[in-house]
């Protein structure tokens, strides 16, 4: 039997928060229009294909993107993006260019009152190396998706409705999606 773990991530659809401009890490912001369209246009993309597990987060953004792009999904909270502490809310012209530089940056950085990255990416691949070999459908956020990008070789942000797809033994990246420009 071939063992292989295939991801394929995706990244909730846009929210209140996401089209302000405003940094949503724990807050549970729901999806805009836009969003709930993002979500119902990635069907197109999971449609025909078989997952030994569908996830999300257990934020709504993740678990409603999750419902109209395929199933009901189970909830892990290691899946949340980071928790951005004293940065949540705020407008990213806002904050500090310091903060904005290691959010950027993405490497040793630790959000006031919040996480650091080396916090989420332990949290992730935790929940990565829990999953049974196989297909799975995963509905997350931004920082999951950069933390297993980077974890390739890469450093790519996806935007909303974004889908990547990796295989994880391989560590290489097989396909990617972005949601068409409105």
């Amino acid at each position: 039997m071939e063992r292989k773990l295939e991801l394929w991530l995706v990244r909730h659809g846009q929210t209140v928060w996401n089209a302000e401009h405003r940094i949503a890490g724990w807050s549970d912001v729901p999806l805009t229009a836009q969003g709930e369209k993002q979500a119902k246009q990635l069907s197109a993309h999971l449609q025909g294909v078989d997952f030994d597990g569908v996830w999300s987060s257990d934020l709504n953004r993740a678990v409603e993107t999750a419902r109209l792009a395929h199933s009901e999904p189970k909830t892990d909270d290691r899946l949340r993006e980071m928790n951005f502490g004293q940065l949540e809310g705020r407008a990213w012209d806002e904050i500090e260019p310091a903060h904005r530089d290691g959010l950027l940056a993405f490497e040793g950085f630790e959000s006031p009152q919040g996480e650091s990255t080396a916090t989420l990416v332990a949290r992730v691949c935790s929940f990565i190396e829990d999953l049974p070999f196989g297909r799975h459908l995963v509905v997350s956020h931004g920082g999951v998706l950069r933390v297993v990008s980077r974890s390739l070789g890469l450093d790519r942000f996806m935007g909303n409705g974004s889908l990547i797809v990796v295989d994880w033994i391989s560590q290489r990246l097989l396909r990617t999606e972005e949601p068409p420009a409105t």
